[in-house]
């Protein structure tokens, strides 16, 4: 599941999956704004068939946090 989150994580900013790690933080590291994060989140919940509910946005920090959150979320 890492992999595959960076993969989207890479083309929905336009980065190399070899630079990110669990530990890469959206904002801090890549830069992304609100509307980055937002389209990723919408590919997160189409590629592994889970909807993020707005209130829990702002714990997906990093790609780390979001593969925890969705192995929770199963």
């Amino acid at each position: 599941m890492l992999e595959k989150v960076k993969e989207i994580t890479a083309e929905a900013l336009g980065v190399e999956t070899e630079t990110l790690t669990a530990e890469t933080s959206f904002k801090e590291d890549l830069g992304a704004d609100s509307l980055d994060l937002f389209e990723m989140v919408m590919m997160f919940e189409e590629e592994f068939g889970q909807e993020i509910p707005s209130e829990d946005l702002e714990k997906l920090t990093t790609i780390g946090a979001v593969v925890e959150y969705l192995e929770a979320a199963k």
